[in-house]
């Protein structure tokens, strides 16, 4: 790169702008794995790190919950909510030593705002604690789009999580779309500027503490696939008003998510590493862009009317819905998640789905529409999901099989050496 290029890079970077370079070294991309920076939160699962995830999304299921629950159910021990895989595995890709693979990866899209978009999951089998899991992740999908939200150009980037276990079988998949937008259209375009926080009165905010009364959890009574008909609704769960106390006990289970954010000299590190990544608050203090989720000034200067949720937390609240309605003895196989606005702090999202489809025999999935709708009226989250139900007649729901290709993927992220999974397995059982 020369000298006018690097400056042409840096000033695109300050403005938050798209770069045709940086689209095409994206879409180069696709299907390589790629270290990721920042070790898995929980590097292997344990019973309090299961409780504390479940505890982040707000789920009190004595299956994710309790560790004394799980051993009287069908999966024999307490096991993770479906989507507890965001916050481990150990990735074993090595580093790229070579200077055009380097290249590749390093700084794409700097100072833009990166949203999330949506997510597909799949799951193969539970997680449960003291198993470790392993992970690898890549770029699948490259879009390129005028962006109605910030008014300029914006690119959708769909990245796959593929966690497997110590054998190399598929545990899930997590197929994560992110849109990377100018950040200078957000505010030009005034799009959010009629929007305004919620202001809650006793009466509204009854209903809400009704909802959350309200909730129904099947639990160890079976959800049986011959009682499903199609239009059948699920029982709704609430979640909200936003809160800040709600991001922060997300990041309690979650972790930072891959940001790699942390206090104090570990923002010193990071700051030394990422420079666009921090800008100052209106004090002089340089800090993460990513406090536009807790921040209400940092918002305001996007052009964003108030701090929002992260979109990994609707996923956990469209799949706490699910739980709650296939109880103990079924399986989550696939949900679906497009994301299509904000969730504003003082939004409440109502969670509901409804049975689309049926096939004529048990084995087949359960098919759902499901949605995430605020006070507003808005369905800021929608998607399907797929479902796997006990049967009086064939009796215990039979787990999903990956197909061949993925199966030979997670042999492949198994057959890395690091170290790092037998250093895991002697810390844990002191071999």
């Amino acid at each position: 790169m020369t000298t006018t290029e690097a400056s042409d890079a840096d000033t695109a970077a300050v403005e938050g702008r798209i770069t045709d370079e940086d689209i095409e070294r994206a879409k180069a991309q696709i299907g390589i794995a790629v270290n990721q920076r920042d070790e898995a939160w929980n590097k292997v699962p344990s019973a309090d790190a299961i409780t504390h995830f479940a505890f982040g999304c707000g789920d009190d299921n004595p299956l994710f919950y309790d560790p004394d629950y799980g051993p009287k159910t069908r999966w024999h021990g307490q096991i993770a909510p479906p989507t507890f895989a965001i916050s481990t595995g150990i990735d074993q890709t090595p580093k790229f030593t070579d200077p055009e693979r380097k290249k590749l990866f390093r700084g794409l899209f700097r100072g833009t705002g990166k949203y999330y978009a949506g997510v597909k999951w799949t799951w193969y089998q539970p997680i449960y604690a003291g198993r470790p899991v392993l992970m690898e992740a890549y770029t699948v999908d490259v879009q390129v789009k005028e962006s109605q939200f910030s008014g300029g150009r914006s690119v959708k980037e769909t990245y796959r999580f593929l966690y497997v276990d110590i054998d190399g079988n598929p545990i899930a998949t997590r197929d994560e779309s992110y849109i990377s937008a100018e950040r200078h259209g957000s505010k030009k375009s005034g799009k959010l500027a009629g929007v305004e926080r919620q202001h809650w009165t006793e009466e509204a905010f009854a209903e809400v503490e009704a909802a959350y009364e309200a909730e129904v959890r099947r639990g160890a009574e079976p959800q049986w696939w011959e009682d499903v008909n199609v239009g059948d609704e699920l029982p709704p769960v609430m979640k909200g008003p936003l809160t800040v106390v709600d991001i922060i006990s997300m990041h309690m289970g979650w972790g930072w998510g891959g940001y790699g954010v942390g206090p104090l000299k570990f923002a010193h590190q990071l700051r030394k590493r990422m420079p666009a990544f921090y800008q100052p608050d209106e004090y002089g203090v340089p800090d993460v862009v990513q406090r536009l989720h807790w921040d209400a000034e940092r918002a305001k200067a996007l052009g964003i009317p108030a701090p929002y949720d992260y979109g990994q937390m609707r996923a956990a609240w469209v799949s706490h819905l699910l739980t709650n309605w296939i109880g103990d003895d079924g399986w989550l196989a696939e949900m679906d998640l497009q994301v299509r606005g904000f969730n504003y702090h003082g939004d409440i999202h109502r969670c509901t789905g409804k049975v689309t489809g049926k096939g004529d025999d048990p084995t087949e999935t359960v098919s759902l529409e499901v949605f995430a709708t605020n006070q507003r009226d808005e369905a800021t989250t929608k998607g399907t999901a797929k479902v796997l139900l006990p049967s009086r007649k064939s009796g215990a729901v039979v787990l999903p099989v990956p197909d061949e290709d993925l199966r030979r993927r997670g042999a492949q992220v198994v057959s890395r050496v690091s170290g790092k999974v037998g250093e895991e397995m002697r810390r844990l059982y002191g071999e």
